[in-house]
């Protein structure tokens, strides 16, 4: 008999997702160095207001049959809307004003500590410390990373100027919180019921709308010539749109703390990418912050114990309360340390509880064997 697909076996699926997404945004920068024309708010304008355009459009017919509960969480899907909108023109213009290691190490690197607070002032979700020292590995491997990055491209004398850093920290900051906020937005909608497909529609497609004035007003560069055009095609087609379809499966199985701190791959594969593609350096520290940044996911996606336990053939405990555990239990592990329900420790199998003691005569037989023998 084939058995059903475990909580354990969905979570990785999720973060195997995350990861492909996670490579697609990688190849971002890669691209747009074929456009050097286009501007950081169009790249930003036309990779997401595009790509947003096009997820709402693909589940159009799914956003029909949802509207009444999208409608009873619009406050969620406006405030996701309203980051996605935010968060590409903050973030490309960060990398352009302080440069593309700090304000990917900002934007990126800040990201799960963001979505941390996010999770646990909001969901009053507890951090475990599984996700705290996968999150301090890829934290510092990104830094580092992202530092070698710096000193050997600032090894001419040319680089930005200390207000331009200064304002390129501020909006990678900014990116760092909207990122964040559309993927715990996201990630609410799921867990409230909402499938991943409509749900991720919904915010990118609203997020999509307020994007177009933008790229109609800095999207000229864009239609100049075929390679520019070509670029903006791509940046909406695949890392946007594919990546955050994928995205949005991940944020159906794992907790969106995960997400971002799986997302950490993103700028090791730019890094990889500059070197193989573009003919980039790269330092032994930034190996070294790669190899991190790897260790941060091995740490995120390796098995939990009672998950090797169970693919060993051990039975169960007893059986799980998914009333009383429901989504928590099959996220738990990953990411966050789910809350007390009413005696049980979620995320654990229940233990049956021990019969009551009783006057009658079998306790009487059980303590010293003199209890009457009960009637039949």
């Amino acid at each position: 008999m084939t058995r059903p697909a475990g909580p354990d076996r969905a979570v990785g699926t999720g973060a195997l997702c995350v990861l492909a997404a996670s490579v697609l945004w990688g190849t971002t920068g890669t691209a747009a160095t074929f456009a050097p024309g286009v501007g950081p708010l169009a790249v930003g304008a036309v990779a997401m207001g595009l790509g947003g355009l096009l997820q709402a459009l693909v589940a159009a017919r799914q956003i029909r049959r949802h509207a009444l509960r999208l409608r009873g969480q619009r406050g969620t899907v406006l405030i996701g809307a309203a980051s996605v909108a935010v968060y590409p023109l903050a973030f490309y213009s960060s990398m352009h004003l302080a440069g593309v290691a700090v304000g990917t190490v900002v934007s990126i690197g800040t990201a799960p500590l963001a979505s941390a607070l996010i999770e646990r002032v909001v969901d009053r979700r507890r951090l475990t410390r599984r996700w705290t020292v996968a999150a301090a590995l890829g934290l510092f491997g990104t830094v580092l990373l992202c530092v070698a990055e710096a000193a050997a491209h600032g090894s001419d004398g040319s680089g930005p100027s200390t207000a331009d850093t200064l304002l390129g920290v501020g909006l990678g900051l900014l990116a760092a919180a909207t990122y964040a906020l559309y993927s715990w937005a996201a990630h609410r909608l799921i867990s409230r019921g909402i499938p991943s497909r409509p749900a991720m529609g919904a915010v990118f497609g609203l997020g999509g709308l307020l994007l177009l004035p933008v790229l109609l007003v800095t999207g000229a560069p864009l239609v100049a010539s075929w390679s520019n055009a070509a670029v903006g095609v791509y940046m909406a087609l695949v890392p946007m749109f594919a990546g955050y379809v994928l995205f949005g499966w991940g944020l159906a199985r794992v907790p969106a703390s995960t997400a971002t701190t799986l997302s950490l791959l993103e700028p090791a594969v730019a890094a990889v990418l500059a070197v193989l593609v573009v003919g980039e350096r790269l330092p032994t520290a930034g190996w070294a912050g790669i190899a991190l940044v790897v260790a941060c996911l091995a740490v995120l996606t390796a098995p939990t114990p009672v998950a090797r336990r169970r693919r060993g053939g051990r039975p169960p405990e007893g059986p799980v309360r998914r009333d009383e555990v429901g989504d928590a239990a099959r996220t738990a592990p990953w990411g966050v340390r789910p809350p007390r329900v009413s005696g049980h420790v979620t995320g654990r199998r229940a233990r049956p509880a021990a019969p009551p003691a009783s006057d009658g005569p079998e306790s009487g037989r059980a303590a010293g064997g003199r209890g009457r023998r009960p009637c039949r």
